[in-house]
């Protein structure tokens, strides 16, 4: 690989940090996210397991479609 390979691979990888960094800060003004019926949460005295099943189905099915178009444009 060469220079320039190197340096539009870390360009890539850095948008997408800067991406996956944007989404998270906006992920908490969503309303339901992480609070679906299906989103199981377990409390003890102590201890909070939140396992979000819902969400990430949710989320998983638009990051599919997204993909999905992404690349049908693209290629």
């Amino acid at each position: 690989m060469d220079v320039q390979g190197i340096g539009r691979l870390l360009l890539f990888f850095g948008a997408l940090l800067l991406i996956i960094g944007v989404i998270l800060l906006i992920a908490g003004k969503i309303p339901l996210l992480g609070r679906l019926p299906g989103d199981l949460v377990f409390r003890n005295n102590r201890v909070t397991v939140v396992v979000p099943i819902v969400t990430m189905l949710l989320i998983s099915l638009v990051l599919t479609i997204l993909l999905n178009l992404f690349f049908r444009l693209f290629r």
